[in-house]
């Protein structure tokens, strides 16, 4: 492969490491890295090697427990070059192999080339926070942090993913290895690749495992005082740089918490927290994060958003994200990535994954009421549970929408062209998540592993956070997705998650010690962003113009009459999506569009 081509392919990553590149390149392979200047500002450019150069290392992320590691093999007399967190990782696959990763606990998309062996490893962390894809196009297997990256590559066609598309429609969001790009495949969270001999074979290393049955339950203040311990273990861990670190504040129960265990390891001056407000009283959390700020005595930067200018950033979130969106609020969490920078800051911890551990959608309160969704004739209640039983391998589980309703109206939006291939890219008639880890389980814990799968890792964590922060050079970490904490919440009682309808109970339990009472007592708050709708009334010219009749034909994708009665529909005065339970369809054909655009995608005839 040219020089020239590798070269591409890193300066358009240069978002995720402004601060340095490096490169490695022999007869049978190329490396590429951005650097994210975080611990070792001096040292820690990479690729990093072994002693005798015969393993080659580039990662992504962070080790958080690489003091631990460091020292035990410098017990064994290994002599470090750096002081960087990822060089323990040389050692370690040196000394156990590939296998090291069960002793990791970070968050991290790596490479290893081995020359001696001249195999090659890529994995990624258990949760899916660094983003890895890959292609194999003419004999090339090609890989980077983002797909723009691969697209550079001139052997990579751009075709869309039909099955990428419908799922967008159908879950919260793509689900790995799905993307929006045929042929370019997502690394799931918790798996490895190794590549030998031409042969390229996928592992999986860790998932999420609830037990089918519990043990016997202990008193609630010791699962209380250990996740009190464990959750104050991950912030002094995430604290970890060697540049400012900060944290996001909702004003909620998660965010507050974090910022509370921060105050534990700095003094006020050194804390810092960025949150977004808004004009619209029935979004804005300000009044909460006023309170919060206080009580931590922070240094605190706020974001006034104009939810009317949101579309103003459409082009470039899509750009970022590298997917259609249904929702537009990822444009706020880019902005306040944006004040997070501009305020001198590279690292910012943030709350996600606390709602999936502890029970903190309204989907869990409803299992908990044991309200039953199913609303359909006979027959229609066969099918559903046909489909059910292929998703989940559970007749009777319900998770978020009656899929055989939903495949009707998914149907009807796709053009002439794509209908009869409906059933061949259908996103229900694929094997999602392995039901190995849903069978026995109650549907609390059914539930959290799907969110985990299907919301989580390829949507909140990759989507909205990764991509969002990186756009403007700012690394996310999350507290609560601590692998030794994760483990643990996956022993909690049910009864210590959700009592009598109330959410998250032990974080509310951990939180009357912590945070302003009005906090702790606050129901969960769902940020509702401006949908199309929204953007329809502003009557924007190329909003329009993206949503047209002849738009939408040229295109091929969706039918256009269908597409019109979606506009006309939603246009209506007082008209209102009744969000989580509705989706914003429109807003997925509009930012598919702009996909089309931003990626020079083809068009579907």
């Amino acid at each position: 492969m040219e020089r020239s081509v590798i070269e591409s392919m890193s300066q358009v990553l240069i978002h995720r490491g402004p601060d340095s590149s490096g490169f490695y390149v022999n007869k049978s392979i190329a490396l590429a890295f951005r650097r994210l200047k975080i611990i070792d500002l001096f040292t820690g450019d990479q690729p990093l090697y072994s002693e005798d150069k015969s393993i080659v290392l580039l990662c992504n992320g962070e080790i958080y427990n690489y003091q631990e590691l460091r020292q035990e093999l410098k017990n064994k007399n290994i002599a470090f070059k750096t002081k960087t967190d990822v060089e323990v990782l040389i050692y370690l696959y040196q000394e156990q192999g590939i296998d090291f990763i069960s002793r990791i606990n970070g968050q991290f998309a790596f490479v290893i080339y081995d020359k001696k062996k001249d195999e090659l490893y890529l994995a990624r962390d258990q949760f899916g926070i660094c983003p890895l894809y890959y292609a194999v196009a003419d004999d090339y297997l090609v890989f980077a942090s983002e797909i723009k990256s691969i697209l550079k590559h001139p052997s990579v066609k751009r075709r869309v993913d039909l099955t990428g598309l419908d799922q967008l429609f159908t879950f919260p969001g793509l689900i790995s290895p799905w993307t929006l790009f045929e042929g370019i495949s997502s690394l799931p969270s918790g798996h490895c690749i190794r590549v030998t001999g031409g042969t390229i074979t996928l592992r999986k290393y860790w998932d999420l495992s609830y037990p089918v049955e519990y043990p016997a339950s202990r008193p609630d203040v010791e699962y209380v005082d250990r996740l009190d311990e464990l959750l104050k273990s991950s912030v002094r861990y995430r604290l970890q740089s060697d540049v400012p670190v900060g944290s996001y504040l909702s004003g909620g129960l998660d965010s507050s918490l974090i910022l509370s265990y921060i105050g534990d390891f700095q003094p006020p001056q050194k804390l810092t927290s960025f949150s977004v407000s808004f004009p619209d009283r029935d979004q804005d959390e300000s009044h909460y994060q006023t309170l919060m700020t206080r009580q931590a005595k922070s240094n605190h930067a706020d974001l006034r958003f104009d939810l009317s200018q949101s579309y103003e950033q459409l082009r470039k979130m899509v750009y970022h994200s590298e997917c259609a969106v249904k929702e537009s609020y990822n444009i706020c969490s880019m902005a306040l990535s944006r004040l997070v920078k501009d305020s001198g800051v590279s690292v910012v911890l943030s709350g996600e994954g606390a709602d999936e551990l502890f029970a903190g959608y309204v989907g869990y309160r409803l299992d908990d009421q044991r309200i039953n969704f199913d609303n359909v004739d006979i027959l229609g209640q066969a099918l559903e549970e046909e489909c059910r039983e292929k998703l989940w391998g559970d007749r009777n589980f319900f998770y978020e929408k009656i899929y055989t309703e939903h495949k009707a109206l998914r149907s009807s939006l796709y053009s002439k062209s794509l209908s009869p291939l409906f059933e061949e890219f259908n996103c229900t008639n694929f094997d999602i998540v392995d039901k190995r880890y849903l069978a026995g389980r109650g549907s609390n814990d059914k539930r959290s592993y799907l969110d985990f799968k299907l919301r989580l890792s390829d949507h909140l964590l990759t989507d909205h956070g990764d991509r969002m922060g990186m756009a403007n050079s700012v690394e996310m970490r999350y507290p609560f997705l601590d692998i030794e904490l994760v483990e643990f919440a996956a022993t909690v009682p049910l009864h210590l998650k959700i009592r009598n309808g109330e959410e998250k109970y032990i974080l509310r339990r951990i939180g009357q010690n912590r945070l302003p009472a009005e906090i702790c007592r606050r129901q969960k708050f769902g940020f509702r962003a401006p949908g199309s709708p929204y953007l329809l009334k502003l009557n924007i010219e190329w909003i329009n113009d993206m949503l047209s009749y002849n738009q939408i034909k040229r295109q091929g994708y969706f039918d256009p009459d269908s597409i019109g009665y979606l506009r006309e529909r939603y246009s209506r005065p007082g008209f209102s999506l009744d969000i989580p339970y509705e989706d914003d369809l429109l807003m997925v054909v509009l930012t598919f569009g702009i996909f089309l655009e931003e990626f020079d995608m083809p068009v579907f005839d």
